[in-house]
């Protein structure tokens, strides 16, 4: 049969990326208490494609895929953007897969136990003759107590949901639990699923005698992560969705410890 995708591109101008997106797909994650978790990610899957080409062939970065089903790990992510840029004779291949990785967590005072779900992402990149790129992205919601309101009110003070992102570059394993943990102890409170009214006394009281601004939060993780070892690169963002103004905060610090 014809082979329309190598055929001449007919306009001279490269491609950065080429491929499929948005695939829905079960990938194994590995999880510091039980070994492993099963969850289901969005999959973005490139590679390059330079201008003598017509087309790149879709369907092997489904053949891929499904070469590596059940075993698509942080830890194989190098072989499999190998594996794509040669299935597809590429020079660069690059991988995203966005998926919700689950903690259960105990209510601080009832000790009711309930799963919290956090969105995570897995960036991978392969380029002919450079160093492969890894990218562990975790979003953490957490709640802030404004500083200044607790300051200039008498009886009360206003607070707000958050949500700490952390994308990391590192030497050697990093445990998604870990940069949770790191994000909820640097806010005014960490998030539950579930909780109890005394509970929700607790965390209200907690919050309170825990104020943060934006810049907190970023400043006190980044002062963490520039001390950890097995972290090469970081950024932070830090967004409060405001509760009484018509707009949100923002705050972001980038570090690359390697320059």
């Amino acid at each position: 049969m014809i082979d329309v995708q190598n055929e001449q591109g007919g306009i001279d101008i490269d491609i950065d990326k080429v491929g499929v997106c948005d695939v829905s797909y079960p990938i194994e994650v590995l999880d510091k208490k039980a070994e492993k978790q099963c969850t289901t990610a969005l999959i973005n899957m490139y590679v390059d494609l330079p201008w003598q080409f017509k087309g790149a062939h879709m369907s092997r970065f489904i053949e891929v895929l499904n070469q590596y089903r059940g075993e698509i790990t942080v830890r194989n992510m190098e072989q499999l953007l190998r594996k794509m840029a040669s299935s597809l004779e590429a020079k660069s291949a690059h991988m995203e897969l966005a998926f919700k990785y689950f903690i259960e967590k105990e209510a601080p005072i009832s000790k009711s136990r309930s799963l919290m779900g956090y969105d995570c992402r897995f960036i991978g990149a392969y380029n002919q003759g450079d160093s492969d790129d890894f990218i562990l992205e975790v979003k953490v919601p957490v709640m802030n107590l404004c500083p200044c309101s607790k300051e200039i009110s008498e009886t009360a003070a206003h607070n707000q949901r958050s949500e700490v992102t952390v994308q990391l570059r590192f030497y050697d394993f990093v445990w998604i639990e870990d940069v949770i943990a790191l994000v909820e102890k640097s806010a005014s409170s960490e998030l539950y699923a579930l909780l109890k009214r005394p509970d929700e006394k607790y965390v209200s009281e907690h919050a309170y005698e825990n104020p943060r601004f934006v810049e907190d939060v970023v400043r006190i993780i980044a002062k963490e992560l520039m001390n950890e070892e097995k972290v090469s690169w970081f950024s932070v963002t830090s967004k409060n969705l405001e509760s009484i103004h018509n707009h949100n905060a923002y705050a972001f610090i980038e570090r690359d410890k390697r320059s």
